[in-house]
């Protein structure tokens, strides 16, 4: 009854939504690994929350006309999928990247209400973005097309109704230039983005928080099987905020982050990542890691063209820990296979969705840890919704007390997913754990507030 129920489910969704297959791929994970709280409740089914959930709430699709530095008018398609606001207003990031479509967009919406959820935090799940792409654009360009972008969003969003935060190609530039035009347009100096300036209404931590709460998330796991993070040997993909503070906070806690990537390229520093290099060449450079290679000559650098489409240089160096930090369905079954015969003990997603099913069950199979990203990666979308709290009372706190919320959020989001595997007799599988008790808390909401 359950199973054909699901399937139900994931048929129509593959009917009404042909071509988006992460978004496909995500619900299917959802749903199939909640089964045994479907079993146990008969509630979610009677009241049709299946159905219902895997819908979103509304959709915005929208043209963006921006004018480049030669004059010429250029146009973009925008998106925002406000997918689920029974537990509080719409929260999740903006993309800015040339594969943006609406595919992704409700992917990563509806693995926002889960994450959100879990963060024990009064917020719903939403995402948005544009096929625009910010790189090699100078800053009037992306200036131009950020204010067209909002000129349109701001009739959807507010600081109680949906508060859109940063993601790919969205950081602190993209931001001020949207909340400028926010607030242009509506005349309020209000809290209707996140991420922030510092000076103007930003949090403290914000900028560190998904790649320090993906190493606090790995930390609790860790502790559970006696293990800690000293002296772990770690891999980080990816090498934007994600990605840099995870190794930094990696750093600061003992272990030795030895790689990280671009789209271009990896590099493996087997001394161990010189933060302060990295930070330089990415964040206040804006270079590829190449330059980080020529700047430490012990440091190899691997092109992405070495490596066959479905295998990632990443993922074949030694390491006890991996970090998918970068994108949707970067580590696949080949480089799973890599990282099992290389003796890694967790994969810790600090991405949304960054790791195959099936790379998943041979990883689960041998035996290695797996913390899900909707867990892991909550981090930043949690300093997102302490930030809406600090824009409320018009206060600001301090980096050490962001920090110390943060670290809490993060033990409480383990100690959920892990309690409620165990409940449900998965013990271990933080999948299962993690979805069921996402879905538990929206689930109960919607079916409190009716047939909304």
């Amino acid at each position: 009854m359950v199973k054909e129920r699901v399937e139900k489910v994931l048929d129509y969704i593959a009917t009404c939504s042909p071509g988006q297959d992460e978004f496909y791929q995500a619900a299917r994970e959802v749903l199939e690994s909640i089964e045994p709280l479907l079993k146990a409740e008969s509630k979610y089914l009677d009241n049709n929350i299946l159905e219902r959930i895997v819908v979103p709430e509304r959709t915005i699709i929208f043209r963006v006309n921006w004018v480049d530095d030669s004059g010429v008018v250029q146009t973009n398609l925008g998106y925002r999928v406000q997918f689920n606001s029974a537990i509080g207003p719409y929260k999740g990031g903006l993309r800015f990247h040339p594969t943006v479509n609406l595919g992704t967009v409700k992917f990563l919406g509806f693995e926002q209400i889960f994450k959100n959820s879990l963060t024990g935090l009064q917020i719903g799940g939403a995402k948005g973005g544009s096929n625009f792409d910010p790189k090699g654009k100078s800053d009037n360009e992306v200036m131009r097309f950020c204010q067209s972008f909002m000129s349109e969003l701001y009739k959807y969003i507010g600081k109680n109704r949906d508060v859109p935060a940063g993601d790919i190609g969205v950081g602190h530039r993209e931001i001020g230039y949207l909340f400028g035009q926010y607030k242009k347009l509506t005349g309020e100096f209000e809290g209707a983005l996140t991420g922030k300036g510092i000076n103007w209404g930003g949090s403290l931590a914000r900028k560190q928080a998904t790649g320090y709460g993906s190493v606090y998330f790995a930390e609790n796991h860790l502790t559970v099987y006696n293990k800690d993070l000293k002296d772990k040997i770690c891999v980080v993909s990816g090498s934007g905020n994600v990605a840099t503070y995870t190794i930094e906070k990696l750093i600061n806690l003992g272990a030795k982050p030895v790689a990280c990537s671009d789209s271009k390229g990896t590099i493996y520093h087997k001394s161990g990542i010189d933060i302060a290099s990295l930070k330089a060449v990415k964040e206040i450079g804006r270079e590829s890691l190449k330059a980080y290679a020529k700047i430490h000559p012990d440091c190899e650098y691997i092109d992405v063209a070495h490596y066959p489409k479905d295998a990632h240089a990443i993922w074949h160096i030694p390491c006890d820990i991996a970090f998918p930090s970068a994108t949707q369905n970067e580590l696949t079954l080949v480089d799973a296979k890599a990282l099992v015969k290389n003796g890694c003990i967790l994969v810790n997603e600090g991405a949304n969705m960054p790791t195959t099913p099936d790379a998943i069950d041979y990883l689960q199979a041998n035996g290695v840890l797996f913390s899900p990203g909707k867990a892991a990666n909550a981090g930043g979308v949690a300093t997102s919704q302490l930030e809406m709290s600090q824009n409320a009372s018009m206060t600001q706190w301090n980096f050490e007390e962001v920090d110390i919320k943060l670290r809490q959020i993060m033990k409480n989001i383990f100690k959920k997913a892990h309690d409620t595997a165990k409940e449900f007799e998965h013990d271990g599988n933080l999948i299962v754990g993690a979805n069921i008790a996402g879905f538990r808390k929206v689930a109960d909401s919607m079916i409190d507030e009716g047939s909304i």
